[in-house]
């Protein structure tokens, strides 16, 4: 690991600091190289590759081995950012042992700097022994993607005062547990507010308002790239899709035309040496 990279300590100074933290996903070599030049601190590499980069309908189909293929390419992509790792369904729920082994397959095998686990109190047990280990956690509360058909859908959490309370209640045990980040997503700001409020470590929004320590959004969704569901909470930054597309549809039909290659993007080989090859 470089040691030019953000650490946890780093970024609980930043919170202290009410400096805001720029989270963003990356899958990739191309583009973890454009979000750390970008300047993000932490680029989570999100198990959302299964909708955005391997065409799955959700994120249950994601696989460790897909994980930790993606997240070589991430670090060796970026040199500043902490990166954190998704870990995938049913890789950490089973119990605490397979859990940590699983977060040491992905830290030893990516070189990334933590991992990241959906769940509250029933997983506090497998982020105490991941982060016994040495290896930084971050937790992920409100909707959680890979439960969304026990929550009944993608809505939002939190709404009523027993969720509500539930939502505080799981992110101090993460807290207690070792986490050192949360991400909420999907909540109501006030609630979000009153939690980042509440604990002494980062907490990242994505649908939760402004007043969490930083915010995430997926790399496709910002750079206008994902034709599926768009949350309410996404902001598209850039038509990078369009740009793509009309570079891919002059590419084929200037090949179509003849106008693509020419002379400029061919190569050339001496008379001598072409007049010996056609005389045989």
């Amino acid at each position: 690991m470089s040691d030019k990279r953000f650490t946890t300590l780093a970024l609980k100074e930043m919170k202290q600091k009410k400096e805001k933290i720029a989270m963003i996903t990356a899958y990739d070599y191309p583009t973890a190289q454009i979000a750390d030049e970008a300047g993000a601190e932490t680029i989570l590499v999100g198990d959302s590759l299964g909708n955005v980069v391997l065409g799955y309908k959700d994120t249950l189909s994601v696989t460790l081995e897909d994980m930790i293929h993606h997240g070589k390419a991430v670090v060796r992509g970026s040199e500043k950012a902490f990166v954190i790792v998704d870990m995938p369904f049913l890789t950490y729920e089973i119990s605490a042992e397979e859990a940590l082994g699983n977060a040491g397959r992905i830290i030893q095998q990516t070189g990334a700097q933590g991992v990241k686990l959906e769940g509250g109190t029933e997983i506090t047990a497998a982020v105490k022994s991941i982060t016994g280990a040495g290896i930084p956690v971050v937790g992920h509360l409100g909707l959680t993607p890979q439960s969304v058909g026990q929550l009944g859908g993608y809505k939002v959490q939190g709404r009523t005062p027993a969720v509500a309370k539930k939502i505080i209640e799981d992110t101090v045990a993460l807290e207690k547990a070792g986490a050192f980040m949360v991400v909420l997503e999907c909540i109501p700001w006030q609630l979000a507010k009153v939690i980042t409020e509440k604990v002494s470590i980062p907490i990242i929004g994505i649908g939760a308002g402004k007043y969490c320590d930083g915010q995430v959004l997926v790399f496709h969704d910002v750079m206008g790239l994902y034709t599926g569901r768009r949350p309410k909470f996404v902001k598209e930054y850039a038509s990078a899709r369009e740009a793509m597309l009309k570079g891919v549809h002059e590419y084929i039909s200037e090949l179509k035309e003849g106008a693509f290659p020419t002379e400029e993007h061919s190569y050339t080989m001496p008379k001598e040496t072409l007049a010996e090859i056609r005389e045989g």
